[in-house]
């Protein structure tokens, strides 16, 4: 009576699936899928019905009622015999079901464990009406059964997955198998013997798992040819849902611990590939490879590398077989690169198998997309890179063959801009390829050794070149890589040619001016790593760099230049560290300071006042190691720049600061020498245009007068201190600053010299004495006190008061200080 109960109320409960699916089944064998309202609406219908019978199910449990409670069971579960809901939808009703379902499984365990056995119940659930509810009522008690030890584990799970081929519908056939496959999850037998034949051994937990497996493959599969064409895309997309529920069974092979590198090899990996080349659908062909690839261990892949390219090549033609080699490539290289792995075995030759095989799929395949082929030549670098660092021979090999497959398929030029060619997504991949060398090897030169290098890189468009002859001098100014020959240096700037000068197929449109400027920036950057292990290879190198950047045009050289002078004066210096071992070193210095003369006068053109720098620093250079000759000439070069090229007031006021401060610093320069550089120097600041900054210069020749130093023989140089000429110096400051015209002016720069003043008088310039000091006191406090109120008039007030202050302090620290002055 009990059975019969079961068995109706199964078939009574799901008439309402029976009548939705009868005013389908006119029309179509497989019932069409509500829409998303209607999907709503029925799944809560479902969850409803499924909440009601766990109810019942659950309170026949709590009473003992165990066959009230299977029937309350089987009336839950027939919800899952629906054909209406969307693969999204079933599983939300899947998931609320077998949830449900471990309630009853417990319960039973709990009875087994309290020595009440239901040795008849396996076989009584089995009288269940309708299929869907009978099996997975048979695999809970059968999962109860194994738990509990009550029947032989391998029959058991023969049984089951024998008996789930009662289900052929593929969505439900799939949830069906999955909750077999999860209910099994941690008790599969798992030991290389059969210890018990009861128990089994791992090899019938692989027979379990590939046969389920298989089954599993065919319902994903049948899914495809099922309904009306125009729904092949919707087909499509929920088949992508539920591709995870066949993978699991792959998961699940390869967390059992029996299976060694053998077993894997003689008996898994067959089963799998075979029942994937069978099914013969790219969408499950593609998504089980890279299962396979993702789950089993590298090592068992490095033991079955040439079955499993085997297989990739008998494919179906429009699975995308690119990926599934990069994946395994990728995935092998990560091993390789790992410290806690041995890497590569010697007796693997992984490069040569990859690369053979890569080569067969592309011939295979003469409509393979051109991104496809170059993205899989960028897995084979990655997988030299990783895993035979020291072969760049390999790296080498794969150019080549991008080189070849260039010119058989017509590429070039490769665009890296959309609307530039139908090749923009090969270019940007070969341009990802091209990166990849210059960002691994450690020593980024290492890539001027690749014989392809240059003939893939002159594959690109202009952007493409430009794009990543940037990013080589980037990862080059990163890695603070030195350029140590002046051959490096040639084949380097070769490659950076795109940023050098102009190019023939370079765009019409001017680049942008920020962009432009950055990039001869680093090209500046750059000239700092040229760095030889002998000052004359530097020199070398420096030439080589001089040749190249001279043909960039005024643009580019007002970057470029500069540094490469600065470079050209450390050079000297290096000379000068070496003047013992190197008898000659003076005359090379000379040579050097040649090239900076000629490199600077090209500056000149373009840039003047940098030419100025250029040109006292180069003075400067000169007088560090003692040559006046030379050190005479970059100044006064400097001198006749200034007065032929800069007429801006404010640009001729700082140039001729810059000369005064450079030329105060100079100590090798003879008295005539000195003495002109002195006349020249007053000359020009009393002919600037603006009183003040006639005022501000004159004063500041006035320290030439005073610390600046010129060589008599062989004797020290010392400073002039000649107090005489310092207050001519500073009263004609006085006079010119009383004859301007605006107030606010006047007070500021009587102010700024009342400084200067100070700054003499108490270095001990007998010429500046209190009187005049008093005067120019009086002076500005007369005048100070009749500006308008403004933030200009503020600051001054508050420099003259800092003034004031000074003095106070000094005189405190000394009584014979400003002694009369009033402060």
């Amino acid at each position: 009576f009990e059975h019969v109960s079961i068995i109706r109320s199964s078939r009574g409960r799901n008439s309402r699936w029976k009548t939705l699916s009868c005013k389908s089944s006119t029309m179509s064998k497989v019932p069409p899928v509500a829409g998303v309202e209607d999907q709503e609406k029925l799944l809560a219908e479902a969850l409803t019905q499924v909440k009601k019978s766990s109810f019942d199910m659950k309170t026949c449990l709590d009473n003992n009622r165990l066959m009230d409670a299977l029937k309350s069971a089987s009336t839950m579960l027939s919800e899952l015999r629906t054909s209406l809901l969307s693969p999204k939808s079933y599983y939300e009703l899947y998931m609320g079901i077998s949830d449900q379902l471990q309630h009853l499984e417990q319960y039973l365990l709990e009875d087994f464990e309290r020595g009440k056995r239901h040795s008849d119940l396996y076989e009584l659930v089995q009288y269940a009406g309708n299929i869907i509810p009978r099996l997975y009522l048979l695999v809970t008690v059968g999962m109860v059964y194994i738990k509990a030890q009550e029947g032989s584990r391998s029959d058991i799970l023969k049984d089951v997955v024998e008996m789930c081929r009662g289900v052929q519908h593929p969505l439900r056939g799939l949830f069906l198998r999955n909750y077999l496959l999860q209910a099994t999850r941690n008790h599969l037998p798992d030991a290389d013997t059969d210890s018990d034949e009861r128990d089994g051994s791992v090899r019938d937990s692989i027979t379990f798992i590939l046969q389920n497996f298989g089954e599993m493959n065919k319902l994903w599969v049948r899914m495809q040819h099922q309904g009306h064409s125009r729904e092949r895309e919707r087909r499509e997309k929920e088949r992508l849902e539920l591709r995870i529920l066949v993978g699991t069974n792959l998961v699940r092979l390869s967390q059992l611990e029996a299976i060694d590198s053998a077993l894997y090899q003689k008996e898994v990996l067959p089963s799998v590939l075979e029942q994937v080349i069978k099914c013969r659908d790219a969408i499950a062909q593609e998504y089980l490879m890279e299962c396979v690839i993702q789950v089993f261990p590298d090592e068992f892949h490095l033991q079955t590398l040439n079955p499993f390219l085997q297989a990739c090549a008998d494919l179906q033609e429009n699975v995308n077989v690119k990926n599934i080699i990069i994946a395994l490539i990728d995935r092998l290289a990560m091993f390789a690169h790992r410290s806690d792995t041995g890497g590569i075995p010697s007796n693997i030759k992984l490069f040569d198998i990859f690369s053979q095989e890569v080569s067969i799929v592309i011939q295979s395949r003469p409509d393979m997309p051109l991104e496809d082929v170059v993205a899989l030549y960028t897995s084979l670098v990655n997988l030299a890179l990783k895993c035979y660092p020291g072969r760049i021979d390999y790296v080498n090999k794969v150019l080549g063959c991008i080189v070849d497959i260039s010119a058989k398929r017509d590429a070039a030029p490769y665009g890296c801009r959309e609307g530039e060619g139908s090749n923009s997504l090969a270019s940007r991949e070969l341009l990802r390829l091209m990166k990849v060398p210059v960002r691994a090897y450690d020593e980024t030169l290492t890539i001027l050794k690749l014989e392809n290098f240059p003939r893939v890189f002159d594959l690109f468009d202009f952007n493409g070149r430009k794009s990543l002859a940037i990013y080589i001098a980037q990862t080059i100014v990163d890695k603070e890589a030195a350029v140590p020959t002046a051959d490096e240096a040639e084949s380097l700037f070769k490659l950076l040619m795109p940023l050098i000068k102009d190019q023939e197929d370079k765009p019409a449109t001017p680049p942008d001016p920020e962009d432009f400027a950055e990039e001869q920036w680093l090209l500046g950057r750059l000239v700092h790593l040229l760095k030889a292990s002998t000052p004359d290879q530097q020199y070398l190198i420096l030439s080589t760099t001089r040749k190249h950047f001279g043909t960039g045009g005024d643009d580019r050289i007002i970057h470029t230049l500069p540094p490469l002078v600065f470079a050209a004066y450390k050079l000297v210096m290096s000379y000068k560290a070496v003047e013992e071992e190197d008898d000659r070193w003076l005359k090379k210095c000379e040579r050097i300071f040649q090239f900076c003369l000629q490199t600077i006068l090209a500056l000149a053109k373009v840039q003047p006042d940098v030419a100025i720098r250029l040109f006292l620093q180069g003075a400067l250079t000169a007088d560090q190691i003692g040559n006046e000759t030379i050190a005479y000439e970059f100044i006064s070069q400097g001198f006749s720049l200034y007065e032929e090229a800069i007429s801006d007031s404010r640009a001729q006021l700082a140039a001729i600061t810059l000369i005064v401060g450079t030329f105060e610093r100079m100590s090798c320069l003879g008295e005539d020498n000195h003495k002109t550089l002195q006349t020249n120097c007053a000359m020009s600041s009393s002919r600037l245009l603006k009183k003040p900054d006639q005022c501000r210069s004159v004063a500041t020749c006035a320290h030439l007068f005073w610390s600046a130093r010129f060589s008599e023989g062989d004797e020290e140089p010392s400073e002039t201190h000649d107090g005489k000429r310092v207050m001519e110096c500073l009263k004609k400051s006085s006079r010119i600053a009383s004859q301007c015209m605006e107030k606010l002016v006047q007070v500021q720069l009587l102010v700024e010299l009342l400084n200067i003043y100070m700054l003499f008088y108490e270095k001990g310039n007998d010429q500046v004495v209190n009187t005049f000091l008093k005067q120019l006191l009086d002076k500005i406090k007369e005048d100070i006190t009749g500006l308008d109120e403004s933030e200009e008039a503020s600051q001054i007030q508050k420099h003259f008061e800092n003034t004031i202050q000074h003095m106070r302090h000094t005189r405190a620290n000394d009584s014979s200080m400003y002694e009369g002055l009033g402060v």
